[in-house]
């Protein structure tokens, strides 16, 4: 079995957009939108300290992706990078053993 974990910067729409894309590719098994397991520290002799955690800047989403193969793999991997170039979309992808 083959799998890829996706860090997608984008807006929760985004992160929806790219797991509908991966469930329509045949092969992929399981596609699981991930909590980001490390917590946001918040130093408090910041000069952030107190600010409202509410930004402007898009979010972080983790996804991790299981596929039957690796030829089916390699397909999610081309197309969620097609789909990054188009909608102007930070993604990181690392494959999985």
């Amino acid at each position: 079995m083959a799998g890829l974990n996706l860090r997608i910067t984008g807006s929760d729409d985004d992160a929806r957009l790219v797991a509908n894309l991966l469930t329509s590719v045949e092969g992929i098994e399981h596609v699981e939108h991930i909590n980001d397991l490390m917590p946001q520290m918040d130093d408090p002799d910041s000069s952030s300290a107190g600010l409202s955690d509410l930004t402007q800047s898009p979010g972080s989403h983790v996804l991790e992706v299981q596929a039957s193969n690796p030829a089916s793999a390699a397909r999610a991997r081309q197309l969620v990078q097609e789909l990054a170039f188009q909608r102007d979309l930070l993604v990181e992808l690392e494959d999985m053993p």
